[in-house]
């Protein structure tokens, strides 16, 4: 059974950090796609608003967490010592909170998107903060605008 263990425990040593590797490479994706999707929406390229591009980088870091938080388990799936343990409950607990509230915020953006509460991204003037929308939407108010003076 000890030479088992040595053997999954060499194996998991190769593993663990291909993994770790995935949930950074795909966390990186997902900033250069968020990046490139902002710019292209503030040169007009292709028009996105604000919550689409915070939804497509909370994706992406929702899923680099998950595949960190799987090299974690695997890392203390054999015969892990009482302080492994402790360490992945603890890292464990603080991502499984991230993750929650990424999931909440991707959530309401998918809610407001739904609901045609976002702004397009542009440098024409002011977007008009969610809520702010929101009210204007429900109440048929005219949107606040802010007067901005050129250089």
């Amino acid at each position: 059974m000890d030479h088992l263990e040595t053997t999954v425990r060499d194996a998991l040593g190769y593993v663990i950090p291909v993994i770790e590797a995935i949930g950074a490479a795909v966390i990186a994706a997902g900033v250069a796609i968020a990046i490139g999707s902002y710019l292209l929406a503030l040169i007009g390229v292709r028009p996105v608003t604000y919550e689409q591009v915070r939804l497509q980088l909370a994706r992406a870091i929702a899923l680099g967490i998950e595949f960190q938080l799987a090299s974690d388990v695997l890392g203390t799936a054999v015969s892990p010592t009482f302080e492994q343990i402790g360490r992945l409950a603890a890292i464990a607990g603080i991502r499984t909170l991230l993750n929650y509230f990424l999931a909440q915020e991707i959530e309401r953006a998918e809610r407001m998107q739904r609901q045609g509460l976002l702004a397009p991204v542009d440098d024409e003037g002011p977007v008009t903060p969610p809520a702010l929308r929101r009210l204007t939407h429900i109440r048929g108010v005219r949107r606040p605008t802010v007067e901005v003076p050129e250089p």
